[in-house]
């Protein structure tokens, strides 16, 4: 069984209503960025670091896996799947999928501020922190990366990408690194696909969607599982 591995941005989840800040000229959601996702803003003003991915976390509670979710996951009866994305929502697992690898952290957990590999996954009874929250003797952070801050994951999904035979990259600028380097770890002989409806340049080697998530990996999946069946 072949290893296909996805390598997901915003664009993947902007279909389901998932706000980004791509395209928001500094802002998101009406707020600075660096003020509220990066190292600097959470010493400065950890109250409204908390605030904001309070907000983000029931802003997620009715937002629904969209259909290139959906078809990532349908993909795993055929191929062996991995998923490495930027995105700190939890659609893919929603959608289905069962091996997904979180760059940036994850917006429905939150990690000990004096250990962070202590994590805690939040309810939906309980989804508002602040400076002042402590969960089992530990105050509490949101277990997100933020700009200026490592990407602990990275090497666990250079591994990841350097043993794939398809790559298929979904709804990202290519533009945020380290993550953006991870397509120069994919072997020589890998398949590259990138769907996008705004492509960034990439290598010759690299087949381009230039289509929305959905419509672009509906397609490639088809194609894919029809490959998979002969």
């Amino acid at each position: 069984m072949k290893n296909i591995v996805f390598i997901t941005g915003a664009g993947v989840s902007a279909e389901s209503g998932i706000s980004t800040f791509r395209d928001s000229d500094g802002l998101w959601e009406n707020y600075p960025v660096m003020e509220v996702a990066s190292h600097t803003g959470f010493v400065r003003n950890p109250a409204l670091v908390h605030q904001f991915y309070n907000m983000r976390r029931h802003d997620l509670l009715d937002k629904q896996p969209n259909e290139a979710h959906l078809w990532i996951a349908r993909l795993e009866r055929y191929f062996n799947v991995y998923v490495v994305t930027q995105n700190v929502d939890n659609l893919h697992e929603k959608g289905g999928s069962s091996k997904v690898l979180h760059l940036h952290g994850e917006l429905m957990k939150v990690r000990a501020m004096d250990n962070e590999n202590l994590t805690f996954t939040l309810t939906e009874d309980n989804l508002d922190t602040t400076p002042e929250t402590v969960i089992e003797g530990h105050h509490v952070r949101p277990h997100i990366v933020f700009f200026e801050e490592a990407v602990p994951m990275i090497e666990p999904a250079v591994d990841i990408v350097s043993q794939a035979d398809i790559v298929i990259i979904i709804g990202t600028s290519l533009n945020v690194y380290p993550a953006a380097g991870l397509v120069g770890y994919a072997r020589p002989d890998a398949e590259i696909y990138y769907i996008d409806p705004h492509p960034a340049a990439v290598p010759s080697r690299v087949t381009v969607i230039a289509e929305p998530a959905t419509k672009g990996m509906s397609e490639l999946a088809a194609e894919l599982i029809a490959r998979a069946k002969d």
